[in-house]
């Protein structure tokens, strides 16, 4: 940082965003209420029911035709009865999706009061010093102050791929990324200000497209209508012959509305949303909805190692110069009193991109990656305190995965330049011809060489990530600062695993989730972390052998159970990707720009949230707050929750549905009834009544036991599988059977009685479907108070119906102890043959 950018205070910053208001893009749509209330009017079915009771209406004008004005207005309040239920879940899956892109929302750094801090975008104002390097995303219109090798990706704004280098006084723009070196700049625009804000609103881009599993859904909808569709004309037409035009119509179509579980997309969205809203506050942040239940599907995690299956807290633990492996625990130790050990600090110091400043309460805050904070950290304890007056940085060859090393040339206060590098050490080793030992420069042997590289295979085996670091004094011309390098020595230092990591690794085994580590570090301290976390591996492979094999070969390293892959690029973890998934469904972790491509190309792309760089979280679909790993297998098990949720209130609608129709299709068809076996609005009462708080509460059960101990669902596996269907055919018609024979005991009683004490037991058997997906699931009743009330409700609502002087518009009647009885009688019988029926199609139906 150049010490001359102070950047504003507290005072300007006030009167900028009152001036110029927050640093965001205005949402092209916003919610409206409004128009989310109309939106349930749009439904074919609603439109339908909205005929129906226009022709209810009109009968009462027909000669010898009796008014049906009471018919009417309850098919009215019914269908504004469903409207208010669809815009409440609908409108809170809205304000949740709006949230959790609030939540997304990228950081910046900024230079105020004289000190660097990190803030919220939304909070620049023009003329703030943004400090922008490699995978930042550029949060405002900006002109560059001072650069080092900065290249911006402004594919954004311009459609082309190509890098544009930067120089001081260039422009750059809101919305494009930093893919390499790192500047200061100048706030010159914010906001709908910006040329992004004139252009286009990039969060609109993220539009939520149809998954997979939505199209899925919508064709399930589109089937049941055509099918409903059919039973709609053959009861109109057979029940004509009966009932007279009018109730033969209406119980048609009242049927069909019956028959076709309409909730089904709210219950959707809104199963989703709250499970996105439960995976935030579990540090997993979703940026695409459609993704929350594919993440179940997920069998391959590829994770990083350094910050997600450790800490990424480095300490500095041991130093190498001098043939000497040197203990930093020991407060004896001071590195500063040899020549060569001074050096080796000032290089860790200078070749560093981590900076520190203060926050409100005088404490140092540090800004940067735990490697280069650790060594700056350490090297400054043993360095004078205004050693980074002592010289200023005149370019830096910036680090990438490719090079595996960073440079920096500086000018000491006598116009002296140097060159400092770090980077991996058996990359860094051969760029060097010297070594510095006892205060002397001397020739590097090929011997030394050997001694330095058996010592970082030493310290790798203990765990411990280990930098090299050269210097080179005199540069001339910044190609030859990388050349004929003098060697100073090795830092290694610890990043322990986290604790938490070993257990969810073994979930991992349990709920069949191969587990494959693909890292830059050495292939020592991989092995070593993945022994101590529990990650099993028959081999590891470097970068260099990938390159070398073929696909082919590569596959059969994979399917041989090679789960650890060291000195890595993110293009050997793109093409890994592509390999895994012809047949699996994967989920890979990013953090740099260049994990980006992978992050975006897999199943499921997962950013940390901590460490990684903006280009990586703007490609991903779910971004990690804590940077955890354990958060990864929490996320698929509410993923994993989500589907057999949403598969679950399918199972449960269809299966009640289904039972209706064939009550009224029986009847109808082979029923010798002077009028319809259920009137219009009783239908639509039971409509109301069984997709209303009970199927809604089933859209946000929570986990089943042993969610996480079953085999991830294959790929593309359907949400209507085998065993589904069977059991939604096979309990539906034994439900439909016991209803028709309650109907008969009852009907010596009078067809009124008959039909109120079928309508109480399609409600009461709501209870006994819930308990066998209950048995199914193994789930206690209680484990959801939403279910248990929404039970309770509905139950309560028809016993207070029956028993009011409400029934009469409904042509109910109150029932006694008998009825009662004979309803009980049929749940129980129900109960255990679902039961049984449920154990049969589990064990014999293969899926």
């Amino acid at each position: 940082m150049n010490q001359q950018h102070k950047g504003l205070n507290d005072h300007q910053i006030h009167q900028k965003l009152k001036e110029y208001g927050p640093n965001v893009l205005a949402r092209a749509h916003k919610i409206s209420p409004i128009k989310i209330f109309l939106s349930q009017f749009k439904s074919p079915l609603i439109i339908i029911l909205i005929v129906a009771a226009i022709i209810s209406f009109s009968v009462g004008f027909l000669p010898d035709q009796e008014s049906k004005l009471v018919d009417t207005i309850l098919i009215l309040v019914i269908v504004l009865l469903s409207g208010i239920m669809g815009f409440v879940q609908d409108y809170n899956a809205e304000k949740t999706i709006e949230a959790l892109q609030n939540l997304a929302s990228p950081n910046s750094r900024v230079i105020r009061n004289g000190k660097e801090e990190e803030i919220d975008s939304s909070e620049i104002v023009p003329e703030d010093i943004l400090v922008i390097e490699s995978g930042d995303m550029i949060t405002a219109d900006v002109e560059i102050l001072e650069a080092f090798q900065l290249e911006v990706d402004e594919s954004v704004l311009t459609g082309e791929s190509n890098s544009v280098k930067k120089k001081e006084g260039d422009l750059a723009f809101m919305n494009t990324y930093v893919l390499g070196g790192k500047a200061t700049a100048l706030v010159k625009a914010t906001g709908m200000k910006t040329q992004i804000g004139k252009v286009a609103d990039k969060l609109e881009s993220l539009k939520r497209e149809k998954s997979s599993f939505q199209i899925e859904l919508n064709s399930l909808s589109k089937k049941l209508s055509i099918t409903a569709l059919i039973i709609t004309v053959i009861i109109t037409l057979i029940g004509i012959q009966k009932f007279g035009l009018y109730d033969s119509l209406l119980t048609a179509i009242s049927l069909a509305v019956a028959a076709i579980p309409e909730g089904l997309p709210a219950v959707v969205v809104l199963a989703l949303a709250v499970g996105s809203k439960i995976m935030a506050k579990r540090n997993a942040l979703i940026r695409k909805l459609t993704k929350v239940e594919s993440i179940g599907a997920v069998n391959i995690i590829c994770t990083d190692k350094t910050g997600t299956l450790t800490k990424n807290e480095m300490t500095i633990t041991h130093l190498y110069f001098n043939n000497t492996v040197h203990e930093v625990s020991k407060n004896s130790f001071k590195p500063q009193e040899s020549e060569e050990g001074k050096m080796l600090m000032k290089c860790a110091y200078t070749c560093n991109n981590a900076s520190v400043s203060k926050d409100e309460f005088g404490q140092q805050k540090y800004f940067g990656s735990q490697t280069e904070i650790a060594l700056k950290k350490y090297s400054a304890k043993h360095l004078d305190e205004n050693f980074e007056n002592s010289f200023s940085k005149t370019q830096e060859i910036s680090f990438s995965s490719k090079r595996k090393m960073m440079s920096v040339v500086v000018e000491d206060e006598s116009q002296k330049s140097f060159a400092f590098s770090k980077g991996a050490p058996e990359v860094l080793i051969e760029k060097c011809s010297f070594i510095m030992l006892n205060g002397k420069i001397e020739k590097l042997t090929e011997s030394i060489k050997q001694e330095i590289n058996q010592q970082n295979k030493d310290f790798a085996k203990k765990a411990l990530r280990v930098l090299g670091f050269a210097f080179k004094e005199n540069i001339t011309h910044s190609s030859d600062a990388e050349k004929d390098m003098v060697w100073l020595g090795l830092q290694a230092m610890i990043d322990p695993p986290r604790p938490e990591v070993y257990d969810a690794i073994s979930d991992c085994k349990t709920a069949g989730i191969r587990v494959i580590m693909i890292t830059g570090d050495n292939p020592i301290t991989a092995a070593a972390i993945a022994k101590e976390v529990g990650l099993d591996s028959n081999h590891v492979l470097e970068g260099t052998d990938i390159d070398e094999m073929s696909d082919e070969q590569l596959n059969k390293a994979l399917n041989d159970q090679t789960n650890i892959f060291a000195r890595t690029t993110p293009f050997h973890k793109l093409r890994l990707l592509e390999l895994l998934e012809e047949k699996n469904t994967v989920a890979m972790t990013g953090d740099g720009v260049n994990d980006a491509l992978a992050i975006k190309k897999a199943a499921i792309g997962i950013a940390m949230g901590k460490k990684g760089t903006e280009v990586a979280k703007q490609a991903s679909d779910i971004i990690l707050l804590d940077d955890n790993f354990s958060t990864i297998t929490n996320a698929i098990k509410q993923g994993r929750t989500i589907f057999y949720n949403i598969r679950k209130f399918i199972n449960y609608l269809l299966t009640c549905n289904l039972a209706e129709v064939g009550i009224i299709f029986t009847a109808t068809v082979f029923f010798s009834l002077d009028e319809p076996l259920l009137y219009p609005v009783q239908l639509l009462w039971i409509n109301l009544l069984t997709d209303g708080l009970v199927a809604l509460a089933l859209g946000v059960d929570p986990s089943a036991e042993d969610v996480m101990k079953e085999a991830p669902r294959k790929l593309n596996e359907p949400i209507i599988d085998k065993k589904t269907a069977w059991l939604i055919v096979s309990i539906g018609i034994k439900m439909a059977a016991l209803l028709i024979i309650v109907f008969i005991f009852v009907l010596p009683m009078g067809i009124e009685r008959a039909r109120t004490t079928l309508i109480t037991g399609v409600v009461v058997f709501e209870f006994v479907r819930i308990g066998a997906i209950r048995y199914q699931e193994k789930i206690g009743w209680f484990a959801n108070k939403w279910l248990v009330m929404g039970l309770i409700i509905s139950l309560v609502l028809h016993v207070a119906l029956i028993y009011s002087p409400l029934n009469s518009f409904f042509y109910l009647i109150p029932i006694g102890l008998k009825e009662w009885g004979i309803i009980l009688s049929g749940a129980i019988i129900g109960y255990l043959f679902a039961i049984s029926i449920t154990s049969i199609i589990m064990k014999t139906v293969k899926t």
